[in-house]
């Protein structure tokens, strides 16, 4: 993976969150590219219950101050950074008071999702590009994990499918067995159709559950990566019938060849 460029998208990593299947790997696969001499980005959101003073994250100035339109409403994008100690990784934190200065990720202290997980899916998926479009860096790959981030490929597809810094991008979806119970403000798909992406696009939408979600993200992405040993009985099914390539699931121990011959065979060809 030698002066590759990956950019590496999730809902979590560690160290900034606890470990996970997707915080995990959201670290070990970068640091293993990067160990490659391979070029690494990450980017994450910045929840509130991220201490920026311990993990030093400090506001890009130069980066931040554009507006996100969501909903048809003005969204101040702020873009922080932090070095993961001992690794020389940078690692991006998309930032907006309104949605990420409460002191949790997804739920609430009852365990109920977020009202507007929906609108804080579609602001980081426009935040990470428009951000990665002002560090003008063109990554080979794209690397999805975690189904906040779950938006990402359609928006890069669609939304931005005249940005030329993407044409030669491939995108790769990690999908887990890390869903949530019910479904997102039932209003998503018209947010998401708010931004001009076709209606046959977002059909799954119209039930913005987690497996829905999962597949929209499937249907946009050029290859797969089955992140849990275990997924939804929906989901593995659907992962038989798409013409993408899929790498079956590697543990935290035996994934790093798996994934680079991935990376290269599968996806760069």
């Amino acid at each position: 993976m030698k002066d590759k460029r990956i950019l590496y998208v999730s809902s979590e990593v560690v160290p900034y969150l606890p470990e996970t299947e997707i915080s995990s790997m959201s670290f070990e696969a970068p640091r293993m590219v990067n160990k490659q001499g391979g070029q690494i980005r990450i980017f994450m959101p910045r929840y509130g219950n991220i201490n920026e003073r311990r993990h030093q994250l400090h506001e890009v100035i130069r980066l931040s101050g554009i507006n996100l339109v969501i909903n048809d409403l003005d969204m101040p994008l702020i873009i922080k950074v932090a070095s993961i100690p001992k690794e020389r990784i940078q690692v991006y934190f998309i930032d907006n008071e309104e949605y990420f200065k409460r002191k949790a990720t997804l739920t609430d202290e009852e365990g109920k999702l977020y009202p507007d997980n929906d609108e804080r899916a579609i602001f980081f998926a426009k935040g990470v590009i428009e951000t990665v479009k002002k560090l003008n860096w063109a990554p080979d790959i794209i690397h999805v994990n975690g189904w906040l981030a779950s938006l990402l490929p359609l928006y890069l597809k669609e939304y931005y499918k005249t940005e030329p810094l993407f044409t030669e991008s491939k995108i790769v979806t990690s999908v887990y067995n890390d869903g949530f119970e019910g479904t997102l403000d039932k209003n998503m798909i018209k947010k998401v159709l708010f931004d001009g992406v076709e209606e046959d696009l977002v059909k799954p939408l119209e039930e913005p559950n987690y497996v829905n979600l999962m597949k929209v993200a499937i249907n946009n992405s050029d290859a797969v990566i089955k992140g849990s040993s275990e997924l939804p009985e929906e989901l593995e099914s659907y992962l038989g019938t798409i013409s993408q390539p899929v790498l079956d699931y590697f543990s935290p121990e035996e994934f790093p060849e798996p994934y680079t011959e991935f990376y290269q065979s599968e996806v760069l060809n």
